[in-house]
């Protein structure tokens, strides 16, 4: 199934100050590939939540990031899935999208828990590989079989952008592939 900007929305799961350091690569590659998620995202219409997990602890929403957060800030929460929590699940039901592209960390915490509950509801979910990190690669392994076996697709971040795009030639086109490039 190929993702459509009108039936999509894109969650940015915990991707925070202190938590990304310590992410196999200190998440670098992550933080890169959420950010060309959230410029496509904004300069399509795709609405985008973003969560941040205990950021008194764990702190805010990266600075690479927090210049795209969307209107209203990130949605705090205690629970690793997203939708345990209830401001974050209110939101995501008012927006009425039936496919969800997740980028995040940690992959095998509140990114799996956030695409096993959103599947559970029925929803199509595509998880964007390489805009995920955990602190070990065996761990993104694990969560992404879990994921697929639960009917999530795994996917990256330039498959989303040119399935949100659908076509070359346009001034979107041209804007968005200088990202990936």
């Amino acid at each position: 199934m190929l993702l459509d900007k009108n039936k999509c929305c894109l969650i940015i799961v915990d991707i925070q100050e202190r938590l990304a350091p310590a992410m196999f690569d200190g998440g670098a590659e992550a933080i890169r590939n959420a950010a060309i998620l959230m410029q496509a995202a904004k300069r399509l219409g795709v609405p985008v939540l973003v969560s941040e997990q205990y950021p008194r602890g764990l702190g805010r929403t990266v600075p690479q990031l927090a210049e795209f957060m969307p209107d209203g800030g990130a949605i705090e929460k205690l629970e690793f899935a997203c939708t345990g929590n209830a401001a974050f699940a209110e939101k995501l039901k008012a927006l009425d999208k039936k496919q969800i592209v997740i980028a995040g960390m940690e992959a095998h915490i509140c990114v799996l828990q956030t695409a096993l509950s959103l599947r559970a509801q029925g929803l199509e979910v595509f998880v964007a590989a390489d805009a995920v990190a955990s602190r070990k690669q065996a761990s993104m392994d694990h969560a992404f079989s879990r994921i697929e076996d639960a009917g999530g697709a795994i996917i990256t971040s330039e498959m989303a952008v040119f399935e949100w795009l659908e076509r070359a030639g346009s001034d979107d086109f041209k804007a968005l592939s200088k990202l990936i490039q």
